[in-house]
């Protein structure tokens, strides 16, 4: 899905996503992406949502964002809380959400100069 052509800031946006992976800034990645406001995006090495791992999390926390918008494919689901205790330990802030809604909300947290870290699996993980 296309989301956006415009970026006056400089900022990374994520410019549209599909089953595979995700356009951020004309750049093409495929599977799961890691991606802040000015960090490169990055592949993020998860083979889908059962997959996820307490290491996977503590990566994030890694960056040291305010918020993690966790995009968990084409529908939401939770991870178990034990996974989620690198950023709750590290106070850092959290949302699950499925991927398109994680994409547009990085874009707007992004825009308004949040300190806000995009983990996101491909839309068409289930």
């Amino acid at each position: 899905m296309q989301l956006t052509q415009e970026n006056p800031a400089q900022i990374n946006q994520i410019l549209s996503y599909d089953d595979n992976g995700f356009v951020v800034n004309g750049q093409r990645f495929a599977g799961a992406l890691i991606v802040g406001p000015e960090t490169p995006a990055e592949p993020w090495q998860v083979n889908g949502f059962a997959a996820l791992g307490v290491e996977d999390i503590a990566r994030l926390a890694g960056f040291r964002p305010a918020l993690v918008l966790l995009g968990t494919g084409r529908r939401q689901h939770f991870p178990p809380a034990r996974l989620l205790e690198p950023l709750i330990s590290a106070g850092i802030g959290f949302e699950i959400m499925d991927t398109g809604s994680a994409c547009r909300t990085f874009n707007l947290l992004a825009a308004e100069g949040r300190v806000v870290l995009a983990a996101m699996l491909p839309a068409g993980e289930n």
